[in-house]
């Protein structure tokens, strides 16, 4: 580099204390989850089995695995048969769940008989706990081993022996099970075998670490409060237009197994309705849910939101109470459907019909809660436009829904996010202005899908399995930079997806971490304030906002400098008086695409230090975001 390149190069802005602009919504700062990959099962849910209720049948009749958008996913049954083969068949009479279960026949010869599952991770000295549903018929002699396997030795393995209280006649029964793994291995192995005489039946199996927490991973969930999002909006996503909610409540062991309706892989039905409840009680967030307006109907929608708001007297809130929950959940974010402009959405129709569509569903769901808060379906011109001029009044909010690729150029990579929200403002500014029926309810904008999206794929990380570098983490605090601009518009943005997938947080099999861009999410949700002021000078490339914090002691100040050359900003500050010193926090590095990985050193960190006198001048390291927090009065 030259010379005169390596010194910092010279900007100026003005910061205009006393010019505010509408609060920022905290809802920017919101995030998505979908049935998708790893996010929610491998990612959120501390499930360490596949096919836990055996959808399919065992054992596989061809590969188990199948590559799909740069990820194994699961295409056949994972579990494998012990000792001979006819041994096993899968039985149709009277199963507990789904649609069949395996049938041990033993031989009553002293060979051992069963089936194992193998591929996951275990770690030295940390607990397992979980579950099986099994029946036997006939034979005294039935003791049942369950063993949790981490070597090739004999004694690397952990069991657990059921010799009392099996049902006979083929009467299901739960035990506990309890494991403690002696060695560390990504191929752990759980084996269900006899070797005595007669006939069991296996319903259903779970292994979750110990720690979880209301069966999440307790790694996740320590990120994701660390995140500190707002609201959550689940269930999709594309998933939502074949999902039926009530598949996803009552007891977990009870609900069926389904085929994926809109993605690849095996839906659990594991996490429902009341997971997702307790979930973002857990992380400290408010919930989104979405109904099915795909190959759902309106009164699907409305005993859902009965479900989930009704009171224990209404026959859904009867139903929730049974399931253990007496008390309405009082969730006021509701979205009638996804993408429903899209032909690759399950439900899709004309804007004319889907209109009609909305319109009905709204007018059902109100008339169980007329409380409750809805988002509909937006995409930015004719779908929109003809949304808000026909469904105005059965609307809170319009969708808008983007996505990035990569650019080889960092600055074109970072300014797309910038570029792809004010095209959305500007548009629905202009139809504030031009459609009659919108004057007067300042209907504003959730984003509720938003993020790059771009290969390679990482296989650890599942299905669409993005890795994100520093270059993104750049771009999606632009992104938050020109949602805080535009205050008086957005209330809402739903960053997509939260973990693995196209997610902020990666897991492994016993790791969890935060990506680039979760740390770009964090620190400005944590630490920006919430009184946008105005910003003047022209100083682009770089990316300057500014707000008050809520009790007006000190201004936040966020630089993003996608560039290569270290920045000196002068910065005068108007209508207020500047204190003594501050905090800045920065992310940044020399390399924009460097990245982290679960389980290693991160490359990418917030690095926070505190600072001294009257600042004057904002230093802005090369490939940053940098957020100042100046005491002021």
């Amino acid at each position: 580099m030259a010379a005169e390149e390596s010194s910092a190069q010279k900007a100026a802005v003005t910061i205009n204390a006393d010019k505010v602009g509408e609060p920022i919504s905290e809802y920017i700062y919101g995030q998505f989850i979908e049935h998708l990959g790893r996010c929610i099962y491998g990612g959120i849910w501390a499930e360490m089995l596949e096919d836990r209720k055996f959808y399919y049948p065992v054992p596989a009749d061809g590969p188990i695995w199948k590559e799909h958008e740069g990820a194994g996913v699961l295409a056949a049954s994972p579990w494998q048969v012990i000792g001979p083969k006819e041994c096993l068949k899968m039985v149709r009479e009277n199963p507990y769940v789904g649609e069949h279960c395996p049938e041990i026949d033993l031989p009553g010869d002293g060979t051992r008989c069963g089936i194992m599952q193998e591929g996951f991770g275990l770690v030295t000295g940390k607990k397992y706990t979980g579950r099986i549903v099994l029946a036997a018929m006939f034979g005294k002699e039935l003791p049942i081993q369950i063993s949790l396997v981490w070597g090739k030795k004999e004694q690397d393995r952990d069991t657990v022996i059921i010799d009392k209280g099996i049902t006979r006649s083929y009467g299901f029964g739960t035990f506990e099970l309890h494991f403690e793994s002696k060695g560390d291995t990504g191929n752990g192995r759980l084996e269900i075998t006899s070797s005595g005489k007669g006939r069991f039946r296996i319903a259903t199996v779970s292994l979750m670490p110990a720690d979880n927490i209301k069966g999440m991973r307790a790694d996740t969930i320590k990120l994701l409060k660390e995140l500190n999002a707002p609201i959550y909006r689940w269930p999709g996503g594309n998933f939502v237009s074949g999902y039926d909610w009530r598949d996803g409540v009552g007891e977990r062991d009870k609900r069926p197994p389904r085929k994926n309706p809109a993605w690849t892989g095996v839906e659990h039905n594991d996490f429902g309705l009341d997971e997702f409840i307790i979930f973002c009680r857990e992380v400290g967030a408010e919930p989104l849910i979405v109904v099915n307006s795909g190959f759902g109907d309106d009164h699907s929608a409305a005993e859902e939101v009965e479900y989930v708001n009704g009171s224990a007297d209404t026959p859904m809130g009867k139903r929730r109470a049974g399931n253990g929950h007496s008390e309405p959940y009082g969730v006021k974010w509701w979205g009638i459907g996804n993408e429903m402009y899209g032909k690759w959405q399950l439900g899709h129709m004309s804007l004319e019909h889907y209109a009609q569509k909305h319109n009905l569903f709204a007018r059902a769901m109100r008339k169980v809660d007329p409380s409750v808060k809805l988002v509909a379906v937006g995409d930015t011109g004719n779908w929109s436009r003809g949304m808000l001029s026909n469904c105005a009044d059965y609307m809170d909010l319009m969708s808008e829904h983007f996505y990035r690729g990569e650019k080889e150029s960092v600055t074109e990579h970072v300014w797309q996010t910038v570029d792809a929200i004010r095209s959305r403002v500007e548009a629905h500014r202009s139809y504030r202005e031009k459609i009659e029926s919108l004057q007067g309810k300042g209907i504003r904008i959730a984003i509720d899908e938003w993020n790059y999206w771009h290969r390679p794929y990482v296989y650890e990380y599942g299905e669409l399995g993005c890795r994100y570098t520093l270059k993104d983490a750049l771009g999606i605090a632009t992104g938050l930079n020109e949602m805080i601009r535009s205050s008086d518009m957005i209330i809402m943005a739903n960053y997509a997806q939260t973990v693995n997938v196209i997610g902020c947080i990666k897991t492994t099999k016993t790791e969890a971490a935060f990506a680039t861009t979760g740390l770009a999410l964090k620190l400005y949700r944590n630490h920006f304030g919430t009184i946008p002021v105005e910003v003047t000078g022209s100083v682009k490339p770089l990316d300057v906002v500014a707000a008050w914090t809520g009790d007006r002691k000190a201004i936040t100040i966020a630089v993003v400098n996608p560039t290569e050359h270290e920045h000196a900003v002068g910065m005068s500050l108007s209508g207020a008086q500047p204190a003594e010193g501050g905090r800045v926090w920065v992310i940044g590095g020399s390399d924009p695409v460097a990245y982290n990985e679960p389980g290693k050193v991160p490359k990418v960190v917030i690095d926070e230090r505190r600072l001294s006198g009257t600042v004057n001048e904002l230093g802005v390291a090369p490939y940053s975001i940098s957020l100042y927090e100046l005491p002021a009065r």
